[in-house]
């Protein structure tokens, strides 16, 4: 860590500084807000997950007044419009804050920094998460109220170092510059068959993955596997512990090796964890279920180890200067859309009873994100996969 952070340039270490703290708030209120609307509110399962995916769909349309809405929403509506102005926040920062990345970093510590970046928003969000477990009940609605409203709080800092120290840093090339490549737009992009292939791919890893984390997996957990927020709120823990404690020693395992490869195993650890989380419900209400969730959860982080240091910096990587907001925005929509799609398919699933078929789908889409890695490696140039100069080049001899 410390040579990591030596590293770094004054603004990349302004950055990161303050990455755990603002996550605090979204770590209080990420694993409670379907089973707030759910079991609080009173909001059909299917319902529920769909709003939740209201969040990912502004977010793609748009590429803390939203947490202060959402503390006091008794009705669908009132809860859809806080969620849109969440989806509003994130379409905005997530292809920004990558491009902001991108443009500090550079090389194998822009791997290395997406790898770091992710275990500190982890720790933030763990930590609410442990805090949030213990505080909030769904018997005591102001409880909920007043996780919401520090979420709302907490996203105040990221203005603030935007507007300070940050305000300087450029994240495209200088309009005023000449430039030896045209302009390209989205279309154009898209037709890169790396790119395409990756857009797809980031899909399909966030609808198994992350679009379940705030859906699927939480109603899965409370109306399967019959286990307590409690215990919800300490998987999230163990999600945050695992990342934290092996970040860097799997940032250290992956260098100099294909990221497409690192993604193949990925696919296999999310694939068993699934299967763990579906045999929880066979034992419901029992010691045997809730260890089975933290077990899930654990698992899960150590693929997650996995993908945050590769996409990005396969993304941008791909990407050059002048390209660059584009390329992060593509790939930011692409998050977005398998936001939107995991919450619905797993309310849609739940809510009818078929929890079998769910984690039947998500052990199913970990096979094929193994597939589309193989696809993806034959498009990606050399230096974009995360291959080594020397080796590249004696390939290419031979």
């Amino acid at each position: 860590m410390r040579i990591f952070w030596t590293a770094l340039p004054a603004t990349g270490r302004w950055l990161l500084s303050t990455v755990a703290i603002q996550t605090l708030g979204r770590g209080l209120t990420l694993p409670f807000t379907i089973i707030y609307l759910h079991e609080v509110r009173r909001f059909d399962l299917g319902v529920s997950g769909t709003l939740m995916s209201v969040i990912a769909v502004t977010g793609l349309v748009v590429t803390g007044p939203a947490g202060t809405l959402l503390a006091f929403a008794t009705s669908p509506v009132v809860a859809a419009i806080a969620l849109v102005l969440m989806g509003v926040n994130f379409g905005v920062s997530w292809p920004g804050f990558n491009a902001l990345i991108a443009t500090i970093v550079a090389g194998e510590l822009r791997q290395q920094y997406f790898g770091v970046n992710f275990a500190l928003v982890n720790l933030g969000i763990g930590v609410g998460g442990i805090i949030g477990g213990f505080f909030v009940d769904v018997h005591r609605p102001e409880t909920f109220m007043a996780i919401f409203l520090i979420d709302a709080v907490s996203s105040l800092i990221p203005m603030a170092l935007l507007l300070g120290p940050l305000q300087h840093v450029r994240t495209h090339a200088d309009p005023g510059e000449e430039h030896q490549e045209r302009a390209e737009g989205y279309r154009q992009i898209l037709r890169r068959p790396a790119v395409l292939w990756l857009t797809l791919l980031t899909f399909l890893a966030v609808f198994i993955g992350y679009g379940q984390m705030e859906g699927g997996f939480p109603a899965f957990a409370r109306q399967v596997s019959g286990v307590s927020t409690q215990v919800i709120g300490f998987a999230f823990a163990v999600n945050t512990a695992v990342i934290v404690l092996l970040q860097f020693a799997v940032l250290k395992l992956i260098a100099d090796h294909r990221r497409t490869r690192v993604m193949q195993v990925m696919t296999l650890v999310w694939g068993f964890s699934w299967v763990l989380l579906g045999l929880t419900g066979l034992l419901p209400r029992s010691l045997a279920s809730a260890i089975g969730v933290l077990l899930f959860m654990g698992v899960f982080a150590f693929g997650e180890t996995m993908l945050q240091p590769t996409v990005p910096a396969i993304c941008n990587d791909l990407a050059s200067d002048r390209r660059r907001g584009r390329y992060n925005a593509i790939n930011a929509a692409a998050f977005q859309g398998g936001a939107i799609a995991g919450p619905i398919a797993a309310g849609a699933l739940l809510g009818e009873g078929r929890q079998v078929w769910f984690i039947v789908a998500m052990v199913a889409g970990s096979v094929l994100i193994c597939a589309l890695t193989f696809v993806l490696e034959r498009r990606l140039p050399a230096a974009a996969n995360g291959v080594p100069a020397a080796v590249s080049v004696k390939a290419g001899a031979v």
